[in-house]
């Protein structure tokens, strides 16, 4: 298998490289002979992809066949690891991660080339600018981390096994979807880098582009709260978000990202922002690259890292060419960036989308600055000076909510210029709906003003109910239009609505899910955790549960020894569970893991954790947290990438009309119009 992945490595490398000296050559030349070399460059580059698959291959079989004699296998994999486990071991590692990465890389590039017809020159132009990165991460898994190296002297009868923090069914996802949005944003890139290059007329570029940005954000927004359900499931610290290093690289593009999504629209509608979408594309591509360089370079310390190495020197370099060739263009042709429009009222949907930028880009430098700030005290000052949660929150939370309202008002606000009358009729509603939304909190018991995270609670919640209320008065509004000229109820009219402009109105569903995520988010503030030795018969008392010891006990197999306790829990003296947390020691790493117990529901989470036993009793100790609506976050994940989907999704034709001839309806009315 060795010989195998090696040789196709290899392979993939020659033919990238063939395809982005042919395909630029081509673009060079004029007539059939350009032509010709266009097209065997996309044909080199669609080979590419087979020899990458065949390398990747190389290195699942290997793994499944327990072959210790590649050193890489031998590291990450052991006999006893369970089959689902030794697959994830493909990324696992350094070495392995960036094969399939490469290997990401090289589909998106095949269904790039395979849509070539789309707009034939554009896209050799982008399928020349994916090769050349293509270039690098082959030279990469070639030369600076081999997948395939060997393992020196005699090869032993067992690996080492897998990290046991990995060893959770969620590490066989959480991975892959990151990496789909990090190396996803690849081909935004290469499409708005070509547009540049060629001085691309018109905006189709831009639609194209769109589409591309959208499905990687997905697949980022996916992976970055897989990460974070790991991270509240197998860390056992009670929390899904610590602002760690790694976590931060990962929602540095997914903030640039956002903004593109945003202001891409005032570029298809008013043909503004240019400049400003081509440099925000050209960031989160960068951000990604970044965030990569970050886990793999040992610049940062992290749970999330991979050990320190010295590959970190071809990331940067790679950055630096990457971004000089970005300014080189843009300084050549930034003429043809100039905009046909300019920002004509502070209350329109352009000043909403501007606004909204620039929350983002703060947001994202803010956390740029504090993942940084110890790489560059250490640099200034000789040590590392570390910044944490509290740097983060102050800052971001304020700009979190902020994003709220301008996700709230910008919907009902007009394209160039919106009247005082029409704000005022659209905002009405929904204001006075977060208001009494707002007096319900404070007549439940929330009191704001005593301390600054229920403040932050108390306002993320209303504005919340501000956005929900505004997205169900745009659905509502929409819908009442359809319903009166079709004749259908409401529901079927939104169905309908909904399928006449999926991107409009999945982009709400998106709003609405992240309304959602806000309120799990905001319940934090309540949390409440506890630690205490818990022998058998023992009590805990923590919020409205008690937790008794029935029992603690021990397993062991092949592959780890495992200790947990049972606990009843009861609530109102009511018994509504037994709950086991745990503990694992796995043999081939000698490492230990925590399995975290966790009862989950939409009021709140009991979560539990086994943190070990009294050196001097025997009796475990156990680590208990209350944290209030964490459920919300999760259900807002899946409306946010239903909402996605939706907005991928092609619009369905308008539904008949009940009489032959309706009257025109009023421009506040009118649905199904573009965004």
């Amino acid at each position: 298998m060795a010989l195998l992945g090696s040789f196709s490595l290899l392979l993939a490398l020659a033919l990238s490289a063939y395809a982005f000296a042919a395909g630029a050559a081509g673009l060079f030349r004029r007539g059939a002979s350009g032509e010709r070399l266009c097209e065997s460059a996309r044909r080199a580059g669609m080979a590419a992809w087979l020899a990458v698959t065949v390398a990747a291959g190389a290195l699942a079989a290997a793994a499944f066949g327990d072959d210790f004699s590649i050193a890489y296998i031998l590291q990450h994999s052991n006999r006893a690891l369970p089959l689902p486990y030794k697959f994830a071991a493909l990324w696992s590692g350094q070495e392995g991660s960036l094969l399939f990465w490469a290997w990401l890389l090289s589909t998106y590039a095949l269904i790039l080339r395979l849509r070539h017809k789309v707009d034939v020159r554009l896209t050799a132009h982008a399928s020349v600018i994916v090769a050349a990165v293509q270039v690098f991460f082959l030279a990469l898994v070639n030369f600076a981390a081999p997948p395939f190296a060997l393992t020196q002297g005699a090869v032993p009868a067992d690996g080492n096994g897998l990290n046991p923090l990995l060893q959770y069914p969620e590490m066989v996802v959480h991975p892959p979807m990151l990496y789909l949005g990090y190396v996803g944003f690849s081909i935004p890139f290469a499409f708005a880098l070509a547009a540049l290059i060629m001085r691309y007329p018109g905006e189709k570029w831009i639609h194209i582009t769109r589409r591309w940005t959208m499905v990687a954000w997905g697949f980022l927004t996916a992976g970055i709260f897989l990460g974070a359900h790991w991270a509240y499931a197998v860390l056992g610290w009670g929390g899904y978000w610590g602002w760690d290093p790694v976590e931060n690289a990962s929602l540095l593009p997914w903030l640039t990202g956002t903004a593109f999504l945003h202001s891409v629209m005032m570029q298809e509608k008013r043909g503004m922002l240019k400049v400003w979408n081509v440099w925000l594309i050209f960031t989160t591509f960068l951000l990604a690259i970044f965030g990569t360089f970050l886990t793999r370079s040992g610049v940062v310390s992290s749970v999330h890292a991979f050990a320190e190495s010295s590959i970190g020197v071809w990331f940067v370099s790679f950055l630096a060419l990457t971004l000089a060739a970005c300014v080189f263009f843009f300084v050549k042709n930034r003429e043809h960036l100039r905009s046909r429009h300019k920002l004509e009222s502070l209350v329109s949907r352009e000043s909403s989308f501007l606004f909204n930028n620039v929350l983002l880009l703060v947001a994202c430098f803010t956390v740029l600055w504090g993942t940084l700030f110890p790489v560059l005290s250490e640099w200034v000052e000789g040590h590392k000076i570390t910044v944490g949660p509290p740097f983060f929150n102050r800052v971001n939370i304020p700009v979190a909510l902020l994003l709220l309202l301008l996700t709230a008002v910008g919907p009902l606000l007009a394209w160039r210029k919106t009247s005082a009358e029409s704000l005022k009729r659209n905002f009405l509603w929904p204001a006075a709906g977060a208001a009494v939304v707002a007096a319900a909190l404070i007549a439940g018991g929330l009191r704001p003003w005593r301390e600054q995270p229920y403040f932050y609670a108390f306002m993320a919640i209303s504005l919340s109910a501000l956005v929900a209320l505004t997205v169900l008065s745009e659905f509502y509004r929409g819908a009442r239009v359809i319903a009166r000229h079709t004749g259908r109820n409401l529901l079927a009219s939104a169905v309908q609505l909904t399928r006449r402009n999926t991107r409009r109105y999945g982009g709400y569903i998106v709003h609405f899910g992240v309304v959602v995520i806000v309120i799990g988010i905001s319940g934090s503030a309540f949390n409440l955790d506890k630690e205490q030795e818990m022998p058998k018969g023992a009590q805990m008392e923590i919020g409205p549960y008690r937790l008794i010891c029935d029992s603690f006990t021990e397993d062991d197999n092949a592959n780890q020894h495992s200790e947990w306790a049972v606990l009843r829990v009861l609530r109102g003296g009511r018994q509504i569970a037994t709950m086991y947390p745990e503990q694992r020691l796995y043999k081939a790493s000698g490492q230990p893991a925590t399995i975290v117990a966790n009862r989950s529901t939409l009021q709140d989470d009991l979560y539990l954790v086994y943190a070990g036993r009294n050196q001097d009793t025997g009796a475990p100790i156990l680590r208990a947290h209350v944290n209030p609506l964490v459920m919300w976050i999760w259900i807002g994940v899946n409306l946010v990438l239903l909402g996605t989907l939706l907005a991928l999704t092609p619009n369905a034709q308008a539904a008949k009309l009940a009489s032959p001839a309706p009257a025109p309806m009023p421009a506040a009315e009118t649905v199904g119009a573009s965004d």
